[in-house]
């Protein structure tokens, strides 16, 4: 007879490490968790916001640039156990076509997007492998399964962390540890669009006549849905859009 499946994971226990913290579908992440029970510490550049919501959620707060190597280095240090490791800081800075990219703004876009996941990934696998059922999850994109024109340089990125999250589940397929990957398609934040386009106006305009675009609640809860299925489940991959986005260019607009 086969054993019986596994009970579902509580996070009461399990310390969730929470990447780009300070804001948008990181906040909303490490609030969810810590409501299932989690020990959630809280990592980002932005420490007046982040020191704020950890007061608040009862996690620790610790200062992470996931760009800089000692940034990174310091935060290992100060988080001896890991069991979930929820990698949510990236972000678009460009909207332009590629005959007029800019390539600083590539730079930054894989510098924090998939260097610095795979920085951090890496600094924290050690304790991921130890705890002996760890989590490694990636906030990815539709943009990192489908391309589009304008601001090749998130799409690119994306896709470089979608690749990234299929690598690594195939080099731990003999580890405790499950690699996850949520990708949602059109979240209205108070910053995505704003970083990308830097024009309120056109930021706004990415979900006019939108009558529910995805919020970062709703993200957090698929996370904290995957995070919390019985260890032996896996969930390769969650693409999550709201209902009125059928595919990248199919988006019913009212008005």
């Amino acid at each position: 007879m086969s054993a019986p499946p596994s009970p579902p994971l509580p996070g009461t226990g399990r310390t969730a490490v929470v990447t780009g913290a300070s804001s948008g579908i990181g906040a909303a992440t490490a609030t969810r968790l810590a409501a299932e029970g989690f020990d959630v510490v809280l990592g980002a550049r932005r420490m007046d916001r982040l020191t704020e919501l950890a007061a608040a959620l009862g996690a620790r707060a610790l200062r992470l640039d996931v760009t800089d190597a000692a940034s990174v280095d310091a935060f290992m240090a100060q988080v001896p156990r890991v069991d979930v490791l929820v990698n949510n800081a990236g972000g678009a800075f460009d909207a332009r076509p590629v005959a007029e990219a800019d390539l600083d703004s590539w730079v930054r876009t894989f510098e924090v997007n998939v260097l610095g996941t795979v920085r951090l990934t890496k600094a924290l696998l050690p304790a991921l492998i130890a705890s002996g059922a760890g989590d490694v999850l990636f906030v990815g994109s539709t943009a990192g399964l489908v391309s589009y024109e304008g601001g090749a340089s998130y799409t690119a990125a994306k896709h470089g962390v979608h690749t990234l999250a299929e690598t690594l589940r195939l080099e731990l397929f003999d580890q405790p540890v499950r690699v996850i990957e949520i990708a949602p398609g059109m979240v209205r934040t108070d910053e995505f669009a704003l970083n990308r386009t830097g024009d309120r106006e056109k930021a706004d305009a990415v979900y006019r006549g939108v009558r529910a675009p995805l919020v970062a609640e709703d993200v957090a809860d698929c996370i904290a849905w995957a995070l919390t299925r019985p260890h032996h489940v896996n969930v390769d991959l969650l693409v999550v859009r709201p209902r009125a986005q059928a595919a990248q260019h199919k988006v019913h607009r009212e008005g």
